[in-house]
């Protein structure tokens, strides 16, 4: 039986929504790996495009992947006029 050249990752993704309700994605295992969409698909399908890029970038450096650990959510105070 012949090994898979392909594998599978599972990377996180962070979404969030701007003040012009545009769905910003970013990908924290590559450095700089941002998109956007009007529609979380469509940010969706545009950071697989360019994580896409970001993989085929580090094949050819030759570098690892960060290793991503996890999400932690941080508790702040902030005066009510800030937000």
């Amino acid at each position: 039986m012949k090994k898979s050249d392909t594998r599978t990752l599972h990377l996180p993704i962070l979404v969030e929504q701007d003040e012009d309700n545009f769905y910003i994605v970013s990908c924290p295992v590559f450095k700089g790996c941002h998109s956007y969409g009007a529609t979380i698909d469509e940010a969706l399908s545009n950071i697989k495009e360019v994580i896409d890029m970001c993989i085929e970038e580090e094949q050819e450096k030759g570098t690892p992947l960060n290793r991503f650990v996890g999400f932690r959510e941080m508790q702040v105070s902030i005066k009510n006029a800030a937000i």
